[in-house]
């Protein structure tokens, strides 16, 4: 009879876990929390959980190259990316190989999404090149590449009429 509660149990379990992959990639540690919230057994999740890893079903470096280029088309940047991903449990290798694999050039993704969001407008005055500055870092690119953008811009710019 025990034997029968935990098989049911255990497929409510997987049929929940794979519902969950069915509408999109998640990493193990989301799966294990949205499961968590549902009240199942912890040791019954890790159980389904190993399973669905062992039948390829779940794999945490599909889940970060599928996330990464989520993350790109929204025009986010390296260091965005990296923090979303640990905070969804992804391991730092996974991580690095993911970003490496997409192989963005970031100067130029920064400069696209410099673009849609501020158009040719040239930058005018301290209070909106900080707050362009503010929109970059905020989107997750680093320092010193806004640095740059700023410095290319300027140099664009220079000898133009406005």
């Amino acid at each position: 009879m025990a034997q029968t509660q935990d098989a049911v149990a255990t497929a409510a379990v997987e049929r929940t876990a794979i519902g969950l992959l069915a509408d999109r990639e998640h990493s193990r540690v989301e799966l294990f929390r949205k499961l968590r919230l549902r009240q199942h057994a912890t040791s019954l999740i890790e159980h389904v959980l190993d399973d669905l890893e062992g039948r390829g079903l779940l794999s945490d470096a599909r889940f970060a190259v599928h996330y990464v280029a989520r993350c790109l088309d929204k025009g986010l940047g390296p260091l965005r990316i990296r923090a979303e991903l640990v905070a969804r449990g992804v391991a730092e290798p996974l991580i690095s190989t993911a970003l490496t694999d997409a192989a963005p050039d970031w100067e130029q993704r920064l400069a696209l999404v410099a673009q849609r969001k501020f158009g040719a407008t040239p930058v005018e005055g301290a209070c909106d090149h900080a707050r362009r500055g503010r929109f970059l870092t905020q989107r997750g690119f680093p320092l010193g590449l806004v640095h740059r953008y700023f410095d290319r811009v300027r140099r664009t710019n220079q000898g133009k009429l406005c």
